[in-house]
């Protein structure tokens, strides 16, 4: 995680390499799970789908040549012995590729079984560019050669299975150069005057630029600052498809959505720095809440997923970012996410409540985010003592915006609601030391090992001080040198890559360290923040981390993993700076 004037170096087998705003990178991710030796041009538009092969040739032989490959934010290189081969995007969906003494072939990445299906290659007798048109994606990819010489091309034209594509070499100074472009049906032949090096400088100045509004306050002891930047700067694409505004993709490996909580942390992390960007990634999601209220599981540029839902945080989230934006919302604005936002708690107060209950419950592990976690091991329609929390919170938050609104009655309504909720937790859930679960069809209780059972914490200084005090001794117990296990590693239910039965998430460590935090437990809430700060300045962005080792697990650059590190980095900063003006 080196960084120098060109920004932070990374590997593209764990962050793809792409720009802000793009519907596509460059890594070796095929499909899910899968990888290859190669770099593929990978679309997430319908889905994940690796488009085209990239191999650098040896300009001799024609033959596969030796590389190693360097990314850094807008320049991506191959780099072997008697030559290199440097990509850069000149616009979302445009990239341009020079070469020095190395070649490049371009083929389809995967075969066509039929030929309805796959990508189909053609040279194009408008503007003699060459054109993939991809089944998968519904895109084309047309390339055009700027300079240098076309020496091979196969299967122009041809259906079915077999390798299509082209290879590009040097001219007489011993260089090339072509442009990729995703496009629509057609567009004009491509044409520019920026050389290459201008490209690359806009490239990464574009990059600097966010960077520097996002953490002006980053320095040496935030040392993974700007790289988290370029995940969540990378990750970021246009609207498009289902998805309404520019959003913030969880990953443009293959966790390729943006589900109904992810988009909170990151929403949170640009506020300060880009506010009109922050309130888009936490507007998205409403913009697909259907008829009852509900907010979908999640949201990608061909679907939208209404069979799970996911916690109810908005409340929590939307207080921070209140405070966190430059500018207060204007009344409009206020109006709008206050409808928004009491739908979505009216689904869980009617939807989600049974005859008769005061308290709301899950169906299903996946609507609390925590899809396995042990905590729905005896019953899986359960009610549990964080959806309460969270519902409080965001019941005392729907109190805030309509005193501000001035709607004196919904500010008595929510406000009730709100302690009704919260006696009713205490009352139905609270054991004495501990929170247990109750299934939503039966008299049962239990309790678990699952962190899940402590996330009551973030209710902060709303706890009653031997509850709060009780929350984080628990809390204390899963702590590893890397962080909060989201399952005991005690207990005989933990897996070191069990998803919500072990690894340690972002969410669960922002959430806990807030709620602390605002329970004047300050020692152990930046104990935590350290811990996971440590972990990602060492072991990346990754979509959970082994508890015990620090190995980061799944997909590898995930933005809810950068946004919180971010979160957690800025408000360090902070409190260190206030501590040295008190001194």
């Amino acid at each position: 995680m080196t960084a120098a004037r060109s920004g932070p170096q990374f590997s593209v087998h764990d962050i793809p390499f792409s720009t802000h705003g793009s519907w596509f990178g460059f890594s070796p991710v095929l499909a899910e799970k899968t990888r290859s030796e190669d770099l593929h041009l990978v679309s997430h538009q319908n889905g994940m789908h690796a488009v085209l092969r990239l191999v650098p040739l040896d300009a001799a032989t024609g033959e596969r040549a030796g590389t190693r490959v360097e990314a850094a934010p807008g320049l991506l290189s191959w780099l072997g012995e008697r030559g290199r081969v440097r990509l850069a995007y000149a616009t979302p969906d445009t990239v341009r590729v020079h070469g020095d003494q190395l070649g490049l072939r371009v083929t389809a990445a995967a075969q066509s079984l039929t030929p309805f299906s796959g990508t189909y290659f053609y040279r194009d007798p408008v503007d003699n560019a060459h054109v993939f048109t991809s089944y998968e994606t519904g895109r084309r990819y047309r390339i055009t050669v700027l300079s240098g010489t076309v020496t091979e091309v196969s299967g122009a034209q041809a259906l079915g299975a077999g390798d299509r594509g082209l290879a590009v070499t040097a001219g007489a100074d011993g260089s090339w150069e072509i442009a990729i472009e995703e496009i629509d049906s057609a567009r004009q032949p491509y044409r520019s005057s920026a050389a290459f090096g201008e490209v690359v400088e806009a490239a990464r100045r574009s990059f600097a630029e966010f960077v520097d509004a996002m953490a002006p306050w980053r320095s040496c002891d935030t040392p993974a600052v700007e790289l988290a930047a370029y995940v969540v700067w990378s990750a970021t694409v246009r609207p498009a498809g289902l998805v309404t505004r520019p959003a913030v993709l969880m990953s443009k490996h293959w966790m390729d959505k943006v589900w109904s909580w992810d988009h909170c942390f990151n929403a949170l992390a640009l506020a300060p720095g880009h506010p009109q960007l922050a309130w888009d990634q936490f507007s998205l999601p409403f913009d697909h809440q259907d008829e009852t209220g509900a907010l979908p599981d999640s949201v990608a540029h061909s679907e939208v997923l209404y069979n799970f839902v996911k916690p109810p945080i908005h409340g929590w989230a939307l207080s921070h970012l209140r405070r966190l934006l430059p500018e207060r919302l204007s009344r409009q604005e206020l109006a709008e996410i206050y409808g928004r936002l009491a739908r979505w708690t009216e689904f869980w107060l009617t939807a989600r409540r049974a005859p008769g209950a005061a308290l709301p419950h899950y169906q299903h592990g996946n609507d609390s985010g925590w899809d396995n976690a042990t905590t729905f091991d005896p019953e899986r329609v359960a009610v549990t003592a964080d959806l309460a929390a969270f519902l409080v919170l965001q019941l005392r938050e729907l109190a805030c915006l309509a005193d501000e609104l001035d709607f004196p009655d919904d500010v008595r309504r929510w406000s009730r609601t709100a302690e009704a909720t919260q006696a009713a937790m205490l009352d139905e859930l609270w054991a004495g030391e501990r929170f247990v679960t109750r299934g939503a069809d039966s008299a049962a209780t239990w309790a678990s090992s699952s962190l899940l059972d402590l996330m009551p914490m973030a209710l902060g200084e709303h706890l009653p001080e031997h509850v709060g005090k009780a929350l984080a001794a628990r809390i204390e117990t899963h702590l590893t040198a890397y962080g909060l296990a989201t399952e005991l590693p005690t207990s005989p239910h933990y897996l070191s890559d069990g998803y919500w039965r072990g690894p340690i998430w972002a969410p669960a460590t922002v959430l806990i360290e807030d709620g602390l935090r605002r329970a004047g437990h300050q020692r152990l809430a930046d104990d935590i923040s350290a811990r996971f700060r440590a972990l990602c300045e060492t072991h990346g962005f990754a979509e959970n981390f082994d508890a015990l080792t620090g190995t980061g697990l799944r997909d590898r650059a995930y933005t809810w993993t950068a946004s919180s590190y971010l979160l957690l980095a800025r408000d360090h900063r902070r409190r260190a700076d206030i501590a040295a003006s008190v001194v």
